[in-house]
């Protein structure tokens, strides 16, 4: 079986736009064949990758989608997200929509492909989010899916080693095209920036560099892991919120 990248054949799921595109482009340049499922066409093509439209809330049409494809090497679950919503601003059945589509969907689209993963001895990536490990005031039914979506995979790399390996990037934020959405224009990411040790939020090919690397003979021996993708995460409130250091650089002044 050819094992090389140019080989390969990659799912990206939601990879028409955004860190779902990056994901794809970055496969793409490895010489994989790339496949990015959505409902929806990319506004622009993504040279090397092609587009497969499917509905992952849709079972049925999930399992016939990989049945059809006659080798899977690589299935990176990456459709996702959710609007800013307060819990008490809808009721729990809008709020199980985006458990639905950040948990149930990757599960499904997992199983569906399980058998020719296991085939070509592949690999899984979740997607996750920095938000199933802190509080996610206006986005909760998001943060609990991406913390079962964490636990899911860990489970999930015990029980299909050792011929499938199955891991997770814990995204923090992304500047994309709608980034503005969550941030504000220019300012507002600038701000948000600040914020992140690294000084900037990710690109969409960052996130699409360390996807490629899990799913790599690089990381042969990495499965069930949780990889930080956030740029050094978040500075501690705390900190700025402490009289202690502000005094003491008072003193030296």
């Amino acid at each position: 079986m050819d094992n090389s990248p140019s080989g390969r054949t990659v799912v990206v799921t939601g990879g028409t736009r955004g860190v779902g595109a990056g994901i794809a482009r970055a496969f793409a340049e490895t010489g994989a064949r790339v496949l990015a499922c959505a409902r929806r066409p990319p506004e622009q093509p993504l040279n090397g990758v092609e587009f497969a439209p499917l509905d992952l809330r849709d079972a049925s049409a999930v399992r016939a989608f990989f049945d059809a494809l006659p080798r899977v090497d690589v299935l990176v679950n990456n459709a996702g997200g959710t609007p800013y919503r307060q819990l008490t601003d809808a009721d729990a059945e809008r709020h199980a929509r985006v458990i639905e589509l950040n948990l149930v969907a990757p599960l499904t689209a997992s199983l569906a492909a399980h058998q020719r993963l296991r085939r070509a001895r592949g690999a899984v990536v979740m997607v996750g989010s920095v938000s199933g490990g802190r509080p996610s005031p206006g986005s909760a039914a998001y943060g609990a899916a991406k913390a079962g979506l964490e636990n899911l995979a860990r489970s999930m790399a015990v029980e299909w080693a050792p011929e499938v390996r199955v891991n997770t990037l814990v995204v923090g934020m992304v500047r994309t095209e709608l980034a503005h959405l969550h941030y504000g224009g220019p300012e507002g990411v600038d701000a948000v920036s600040r914020t992140v040790p690294l000084g900037r939020l990710a690109a969409p090919s960052d996130v699409g560099a360390a996807a490629v690397f899990l799913a790599s003979d690089a990381a042969a021996y990495i499965t069930g892991a949780s990889l930080l993708v956030h740029g050094g995460g978040e500075r501690p409130a705390f900190l700025d919120a402490a009289t202690a250091n502000k005094d003491h650089q008072r003193r030296e002044d």
